[in-house]
Formats: structure tokens, C-alpha cells, sequence
């Protein structure tokens, strides 16, 4: 009899386990979302007609949606990427400062291999597609070696390849904007699936297969437990060093499918501008969701909405006529509030600011 009824027990405290943590993680996610949700309440006081979406016929992809919405969704995805790797690398206590230049070597492998203008493809799209990843991944892999087996410290690493890789890249396109017309390459950033921009599947694709991963294997919990304590982590039977290393090999996987995207949307290379500062965007992304630079625990979900509060941003600012010497001001400030709102201190102050006039 005893036996029977602790299994109702022992079912309804993990229910309840499970509930608890749920609100908790919902908890975090509300001012991130009132953020989000401010902005583009902003937004659509600066355009009257923010949110509408309409249907243009295209004559290569037929009919798809078209409007702010779509365009801050479409325009987020190579961001989005890199702050899917970038989450993994901030919460292994690093940070990947090259993912920006990763972006401009893997587009100019692709353009250059599928081949310039209208010359024919020195390989198949899709051979050019694993090339240029692959080419990111060791990218990424030279970063894990310099920070995990080297000992040297993430940011100067790092830095060494964001100087040096767009040096790499101009090599590579031989100092030109290598372009190309071949359409199953720039598919990934101009085509479209159920009237959508591929690239916001593909990014949404890559997210989802990076969550389940981390949170679905013990994966997840070794680079949470690398990021707060490695030394701990080792005595515990951690490979810290790999760890560190697959976090960086994913940040280059990551960068590089956003490279294939920043260049099939302007059908080519460009070494110099191609995926510039959208390494601060990324870092920017996760530390909004509530990752902390020095280690520990990261939120896939939370660094989504942070990519979102961004763009909607970058596309308030664009769509509001400021002049565009302005442009990053006024980002910066829109920033520090958003970080402001999220402050723990800063809430808490109000909190006890409010509790006493009451």
C-alpha cells in the first residue's frame, strides 16, 4: 500500500519540479520579450503601416510576403547564426571576435569556387556549400587550438584571425567583389519556401539542431560547467579542452553558413564589407539574452530574441529618415536602455523606489 501510493507522490513533486523550473525560465524571458515588444511599438509609431505584409509576384519565385516584419526576420538570420555559436563560445567563458571575418573568407571560397560571373562552376553547389563550411570549421578549429591548448587568451586569439581573415579573403577573390550568377548558390540568400526568405529556415534550422545538441545529450551541462569552474569541470572527468574546442568549431560552422547567405544575397564576395561588425551584433544578441560573459549558463531562445531586438532596431532607425551619421548613436543609446531594463540593479532600485513612496 505504501509502494502505491508514493508513486502519485513522486509523480506530482516532479510535476511540479518541472513547473517550477518552467516559470523560472519564463521569468527570465520577460524583459527581454517587454524590450522586443517596446521596440517595435516604437517602430510602428515611426511607420504608420509597420506591421502590414503583403504578397509580391515574383517572376523567378513566384508569389511570396513582403513587408517590415519579413524583412527584419530575413535580415536577422545571419546574426542569428552567429550568435547561436557565438551563445556556445560566452558560455565556455570565451568570446570569437572572428566570426565576422569567417563570414567574408567562406563567402569568397564560395564565389570563387561556383565560379566568377558567368564563367561555369568549378565544383556542384552543393559540394561549394560543404567546402565553405568546412573551410569555416577549421577556422573555428584554429581558434579552439590557440584558446584550449595554447592557453591564449580568447579575445586575443581571436583577434588574430578577424585582422588577418579578411586579408585571407581578399587573397581569395584576389582583391576584387567576386561575382557570380548562379542561381542554386544564391538561392540561400534571395530564394524562397511557403512564401518566406529560405534563409530565415535555414537559420531557425541551424538554432534548433544547436539546441537540441547542447540540451538534448550532457553536452550543454559540460560547457556550462567549463564556462563556471574548468578546473572543477576536470576533476569531475570533464575534457575541458575539447569542450572549448567544440564550442569554437560550431561559432566557424555558424559563421560560415551565415557567409553563404551575406554573399548569395548580393550574388558575390565582398572581403572588405562582407559580415563587418556583425561579430558586436552576435555578442551584443547573446549578452541581451541574459548570458554572462564570464561563463556558466547561456539561453539559445533568449539569444534569438536579442538577434530580433536588433534588427528591429537597425530597421526602426533605417525606416525613421535619421540621417545616417546618426545611425549608431542613436543605436547605442537604444542599447544601453534595453540593457538598463534588463538590469537587475536597476530594477531592483526602482522596486525599492516605488515601495517607499507607497
Amino acid at each position: 500500500m505504501t509502494t502505491k501510493e508514493s508513486l502519485p507522490t513522486k509523480t506530482q513533486a516532479a510535476t511540479n519540479n518541472a513547473l517550477s523550473n518552467w516559470l523560472r525560465n519564463s521569468r527570465r524571458a520577460i524583459w527581454p520579450l517587454a524590450a522586443l515588444a517596446l521596440i517595435l511599438l516604437v517602430d510602428s509609431l515611426i511607420s504608420d503601416n509597420f506591421f502590414g505584409i503583403r504578397v509580391v509576384n515574383d517572376p523567378l519565385y513566384g508569389g511570396h510576403l513582403y513587408g517590415n516584419v519579413i524583412d527584419i526576420l530575413k535580415n536577422a538570420a545571419p546574426v542569428l547564426l552567429l550568435a547561436t555559436g557565438m551563445s556556445l563560445v560566452i558560455a565556455t567563458k570565451g568570446i570569437d571576435l572572428s566570426v565576422g571575418a569567417i563570414i567574408a573568407i567562406c563567402g569568397a571560397v564560395a564565389a570563387v569556387l561556383v565560379g566568377k560571373g558567368d564563367a561555369p562552376p568549378t565544383l556542384p553547389v552543393p559540394l561549394v556549400i560543404l567546402v565553405s563550411i568546412g573551410v569555416g570549421a577549421l577556422c573555428g578549429l584554429w581558434n579552439g587550438i590557440l584558446v584550449a591548448f595554447f592557453d591564449i587568451q580568447p579575445i586575443v586569439a581571436t583577434l588574430i584571425l578577424m585582422v588577418a581573415g579578411r586579408g585571407i579573403a581578399q587573397m581569395i577573390t584576389q582583391a576584387t567583389i567576386a561575382t557570380f550568377v548562379n542561381e542554386g548558390l544564391a538561392f540561400l540568400g534571395v530564394g524562397y519556401i511557403f512564401s518566406l526568405p529560405v534563409s530565415i529556415f535555414i537559420s531557425l534550422g541551424v538554432l534548433v539542431l544547436v539546441y537540441l545538441l547542447v540540451r538534448r545529450t550532457a553536452i550543454g551541462l559540460m560547457i556550462e560547467s567549463v564556462g563556471a569552474n574548468d578546473k572543477a569541470s576536470y576533476y569531475v572527468g570533464i575534457n575541458a579542452r575539447l569542450i572549448k574546442l567544440f564550442a569554437y568549431v560550431v561559432s566557424g560552422i555558424c559563421a560560415a553558413i551565415a557567409g553563404l547567405i551575406v554573399a548569395a544575397n548580393i550574388r558575390g564576395a565582398d572581403a572588405n564589407n562582407g559580415g563587418l561588425y556583425l561579430e558586436l551584433d552576435a555578442i551584443l544578441a547573446v549578452v541581451i539574452g541574459g548570458a554572462s560573459l564570464n561563463g556558466g549558463r547561456f539561453y539559445l531562445g533568449l539569444s534569438a530574441i536579442g538577434v530580433l531586438i536588433i534588427q528591429s532596431m537597425n530597421t526602426g532607425i533605417l525606416i525613421s529618415g535619421i540621417q545616417p551619421e546618426f545611425n549608431l548613436v542613436v543605436k547605442a543609446i537604444v542599447v544601453l536602455l534595453v540593457l538598463f531594463i534588463q538590469s537587475e540593479v536597476v530594477r531592483s532600485s526602482i522596486g525599492r523606489r516605488l515601495r517607499r513612496t507607497t
